[in-house]
């Protein structure tokens, strides 16, 4: 028995740590026998970091909303909750179709996996569209980013969704191209993991966005 175990009693829980002294090396499971985290598992765990400080971002720019809206003597634009209705429905069903292609992707479906990212980006776009043609009509109405404090709060906050939908598209069509040269490989597999986990969260942001922006505060 050596001097480091007659002092160290045997961890019974494996946790991997042990009170050995300075140079003296231990065969715990931590040390070679588990190893390190899977890849998949650190890169999900870093996009949610990503993820987490971009609804942080978007926080800030709901909060800039509500304050600059409530102190603004500025009408609120006349939406068209049709229209409004009709991006809403766009986005749902773009993440639904998201959520089947991930299911394709992981049973390794070719063709139905590029068929539902496909019509993912098809419904963004006309989700995009439609938000592009709203923001030309306010404009024509004078109703603009530089035509006052709500406004301008109202084109940076919706404007900064659309942006990231834009990214997004962008990624998708990646995507698309990766699967069909590389197929369902383990990297590929991740990135696709990221993308739908982004979509997602552009859905529940827009929700909130569609439920405090144009709801709470609709003219008619």
């Amino acid at each position: 028995m050596t001097i480091a175990s007659s002092l160290s009693p045997i961890d019974p829980n494996h946790l991997g740590h042990s009170n050995l002294d300075e140079g003296v090396e231990a065969d715990v499971p931590g040390h070679g026998e588990g190893g390190p985290a899977p890849k998949q598992i650190v890169v999900s765990y870093g996009f949610w970091i990503f993820l987490l400080s971009d609804i942080i971002m978007f926080s800030a720019f709901f909060a800039a909303f509500q304050v600059l809206a409530g102190n603004s003597n500025d009408a609120a634009p006349r939406f068209d909750l049709h229209n409004v209705a009709i991006e809403t429905a766009c986005l749902l069903v773009s993440s639904f179709l998201c959520g089947l292609a991930a299911i394709s992707a992981s049973r390794r479906y070719m063709l139905s996996t590029q068929l539902y990212l496909f019509l993912t980006g098809i419904f963004g776009a006309v989700f995009l569209w439609l938000e592009v043609q709203e923001f030309i009509e306010l404009a024509g109405a004078h109703q603009g980013p530089h035509d006052g404090a709500y406004y301008s709060s109202f084109f940076a906050l919706v404007g900064l969704h659309g942006l990231h939908i834009t990214a997004g598209l962008l990624w998708l069509g990646t995507m698309m191209a990766q699967i069909a040269t590389k197929g369902f490989r383990q990297d590929v597999a991740r990135r696709l993991a990221c993308f739908s986990l982004f979509w997602h969260a552009l859905d529940i942001v827009w929700v909130a966005i569609f439920s405090l922006v144009y709801l709470m505060r609709y003219a008619p």
